[in-house]
């Protein structure tokens, strides 16, 4: 066999990879001749093929073993695509409208073949830095939460099960080192990935590094990222990691996926929802203010923490007498008790949330890795102008995340900042 060891394809050494596959020429039926095949992989890590045949379609993901928007000189393992394979099957069992199905995953070609998510679905970010309304994303997003936290927490499972689940993700150590490196260090330190709109945010950048309530609150995230394996994690829940149209949302890519705290995917998605929000500013044009828009991510933002409180508390209480080990019912036995753990745990959540969230929203600003919404913003000074409401946002809610009581208190600090 030709693939016995690893090597990067290209586009012809695919069709004899897929010819050789049945789990992938099953899905073109068995038509090899006619395959289009395109390379899209617009992220920082990998090689993304979308392969068309007259008869099917699948997407083919391989990890190579460095970072690929660096290159060589940043070494990378492509074990990654093993548990990205993992976690798409565990989270694509517990919310299957909402996950790609996985149709085959090859550890030595460090290879991943899934469901074409056919046009017109586009990743969220673009569609949001274009100004589309998704009507129901927060209801989608919100499911897909409220189930993949809560089934793989012990709320649900046993601590054995749960130590074992834990284990087989450990592996996942270098993703892990990745984040506390680009999340949790570099912003609040000289480092040479950092980067910022220049000259025009070299101050706030450097108050960031000054900052030393803002350092006290990181160190205390940063222990819980690595401390705390509540569930399994997606770990890189941005709008970059959601395909979507009107009516369909698709959470992609959970290659950095481990067990860790809930509030940082809950965060990661609501934090990235924000930064569009300040980000529209900069695309406002002679026909369209973007106001109804702003007012709509928003709605979306409120929604989302809504409908996930909601649907995660439902699950908790149609499993109260389950096997979950995190609440004894012998012991939690009295309503008003359930209910004083229940509040006192999703306000835990919603500040972990607060916190994570901020912390993903400042590395986006003055860290290695930015966002299109800001960057599609070509005028550096009005670019600059919309980061600089956004970070002053992040860093109120990282320090103050606890006298946050509800999310409609967060949509009037939003508020408040652009008055």
């Amino acid at each position: 066999m030709a693939f016995s060891e690893f090597r990067p394809l290209d586009e012809k050494s695919l069709i004899e990879y897929i010819k050789a596959t049945p789990s992938l020429s099953s899905k073109i039926g068995d038509k090899c001749d006619d395959l289009t095949i395109k390379e899209v992989g617009d992220g920082n890590l990998n090689f993304v093929y979308i392969v068309i045949g007259s008869s099917g379609s699948f997407v083919i993901k391989q990890a190579i073993p460095y970072v690929r928007c660096i290159g060589e000189s940043w070494p990378m393992t492509k074990e990654r695509a093993y548990f990205e394979a993992l976690a798409l099957k565990e989270h694509g069992q517990l919310c299957p409208d909402h996950v790609p199905e996985v149709y085959h995953f090859d550890r030595t070609m460090s290879l991943i073949g899934m469901r074409y998510l056919e046009p017109p679905h586009i990743i969220l970010r673009k569609g949001l830095v274009a100004g589309v309304e998704y009507p129901l994303l927060a209801e989608h997003m919100s499911e897909y939460m409220a189930k993949t936290l809560f089934f793989t927490s012990l709320l649900y499972r046993t601590t054995s099960e749960h130590k074992r689940a834990v284990a087989e993700f450990c592996g996942n150590v270098e993703l892990c080192r990745l984040t506390e490196q680009v999340v949790f260090s570099d912003p609040y330190k000289v480092s040479q990935y950092n980067r910022w709109t220049s000259p025009y945010l070299d101050h706030d950048a450097e108050a960031v590094r000054e900052d030393n309530i803002l350092k006290l609150e990181v160190a205390e995230l940063k222990s819980k990222f690595c401390e705390r394996a509540q569930a399994l994690i997606h770990g890189d829940l941005h709008t970059g990691s959601v395909m979507v149209t009107p009516n369909s949302t698709q959470v992609i890519d959970p290659e950095f996926a481990f067990y860790g705290p809930m509030g940082f995917d809950i965060g990661a998605f609501l934090g990235n929802l924000i930064l569009a929000f300040f980000a529209q500013d900069g695309h406002t044009d002679e026909g369209n203010d973007r106001k109804t828009y702003k007012e709509w991510i928003l709605r979306t933002i409120e929604e989302t923490w809504t409908l996930f409180h909601k649907k995660f508390t439902a699950l908790w209480h149609q499993h109260k007498d389950g096997s979950g080990e995190a609440y004894l019912p012998e012991i939690y036995n009295k309503p008003e008790l359930q209910q004083l753990i229940q509040e006192k745990y999703m306000k835990d959540l919603f500040h972990d949330s607060l916190g994570f969230g901020a912390a993903k929203m400042i590395r986006r600003i003055v860290g290695v890795a930015h966002v299109e919404d800001f960057e599609s913003i070509k005028d550096a000074s009005k670019r600059a102008a919309c980061e600089r409401q956004a970070l002053e946002l992040a860093k109120t809610l990282l320090k103050e995340r606890r006298k946050f009581q509800a999310i409609t208190e967060v949509i009037s600090a939003i508020r408040k900042l652009q008055s």
